[in-house]
């Protein structure tokens, strides 16, 4: 209450203010919705689709067929991104985490190919699988969730940097134009350099709102400079039909294989690690902290996505490393704007014809941006390093080790092909996230727990 001059009354207090939300709560303009999420449509479209193209293929499926998985895994990635970034209940971790379908299984699904008489049986076998993968995943989160105790900055930092460090890969198959087997054309090393410079030149020369967006308007500018090279290739827009839903089971009756979900619950395992890397990495540039309930909430979603996702034809989905580079290039962490890029994901999936859009941006081009992208998550992760002091004790021996190993099949694709290695050990050797992330805490708990425990008792 506060007294009037001159008076004996009491004039009420102004109310208080209602705090602001925090950036990751804050729900921007339409207008920077829609650019936003539309940014992150083109980030991680390429990852979304890759592995139904490159099980398809495998698997024999024709050219309508596969059309119809990538569909799917559109479909799939948006529900499981807005589970995600909205959520439910104890579902979701709310940041602006884009979920899709997770690379790492193309390996065992492949496996569990081969082991059909016929290779074109094998979806309704992995379906089966990813569906009880997913289930037991979604029961074990809030347990699994507990191993963040097991990653202080040392660890963090270490998981970070990899996921930088693994990605830029990607981007440099990108500008390969996909056939890593042969040299960069100067073609696509111009197109890359040219998308490269443009992107940082807009990052330079804008402000505000348009500097957020340098990373689409590159994209933009990069496939108008590719139209008059003809690297622009519009045949798929073409020939894509306006509308199509995946109808569930599109391929059959889920299976229920033993040998499959064991290899699809290693993986499920995997894609856990690698998500909690991700939300710890998401939390530490957004500036909410990724706790144990926030990556219980995180996992649960992540497993959810994936035990619903074969109902539409999808495969198990995780979080998307690339997104996080975007928005700490960036700077929005409105969880929204990711959730935008759900919905988007979702019509993509009920549009073939917008979808093939996407894929009309040169490879090249999307590699040119992903040099930026991938850069900022392993500077990121350095700079973490840095706060979590490499000069004491042997911080800077378990960061240089794990760095290392997780480089391996950055480094070697074929490192691990030896017959002696079980497969299902061979998806957790083949991540270089995964193998790092379980490294760095081993040798986090070694150096800095068991062997402080054992100089107390010796003094």
């Amino acid at each position: 209450m506060a007294i009037v001059p001159g008076s004996t009354e009491r004039t009420p207090d102004p109310a208080p203010e209602h705090p602001a939300p925090h950036p990751v709560d804050h729900v921007p303009p339409v207008t920077k919705l829609l650019a936003g999420g539309f940014q992150h449509v083109a980030a991680s479209y390429a990852g979304v689709v890759a592995p139904p193209l490159v099980v398809g293929a495998a698997i024999g499926l024709p050219p309508k067929e596969i059309t119809f998985l990538v569909g799917a895994a559109l479909f799939t990635a948006g529900i499981a991104t807005l589970l995600q970034t909205i959520g439910f209940w104890k579902v979701g971790a709310r940041l602006p985490f884009v979920n899709g379908v997770s690379f790492a299984g193309v390996a065992p699904m492949l496996a569990v190919a081969d082991a059909q008489a016929d290779r074109r049986d094998a979806l309704p076998v992995v379906y089966g699988a990813v569906i009880v993968a997913g289930a037991l995943g979604f029961l074990l989160a809030p347990y699994f969730c507990r191993l963040v105790r097991f990653f202080p900055p040392v660890v963090s930092g270490t998981v970070i940097t990899l996921i930088g460090i693994t990605l830029l890969p990607v981007s440099f198959g990108w500008i390969q134009g996909g056939r890593t087997d042969r040299p960069a054309s100067l073609t696509d090393l111009g197109l890359a350099g040219a998308t490269l410079v443009i992107v940082l030149l807009l990052r330079r020369l804008l402000r505000g709102f348009l500097q957020q967006i340098a990373i689409l308007l590159g994209l933009v500018a990069g496939t108008l400079i590719a139209v008059p090279v003809g690297a622009v290739d519009l045949g798929p827009a073409a020939h894509a039909p306006l509308i199509g839903f995946p109808a569930p089971f599109h391929f059959g009756a889920p299976q229920f294989a033993v040998p499959a979900i064991v290899s699809m619950c290693v993986l499920m395992l995997v894609c856990m690690t690698e998500s909690t890397a991700d939300m710890l990495a998401l939390g530490e540039i957004v500036g909410r902290e990724a706790d144990e309930e926030v990556i219980a909430r995180g996992l649960r979603a992540d497993t959810l996505g994936s035990a619903v996702g074969p109902l539409f034809n999808g495969f198990a989905n995780s979080a998307f490393a690339q997104n996080i580079g975007l928005v700490a290039l960036t700077r929005v962490r409105s969880r929204f704007v990711v959730a935008t890029c759900g919905l988007m994901f979702l019509l993509l999936g009920l549009s073939p014809a917008f979808a093939s859009l996407i894929a009309v941006v040169p490879r090249p081009v999307l590699g040119g941006a992903g040099i930026v992208l991938f850069g900022t998550v392993a500077a990121s992760g350095v700079n973490v390093l840095l706060k979590a002091g490499l000069d004491k004790g042997d911080n800077i021996l378990i960061a240089a080790t794990s760095l290392g190993i997780g480089l391996i099949p950055v480094v070697s694709r074929t490192f691990y092909d030896n017959s002696a290695i079980p497969e299902t050990l061979k998806i957790i050797l083949d991540s270089g996230v995964s193998a790092g992330c379980l490294t760095a805490v081993v040798l986090n708990l070694a150096f800095n727990h068991l062997g402080a425990r054992r100089s107390v008792r010796g003094d």
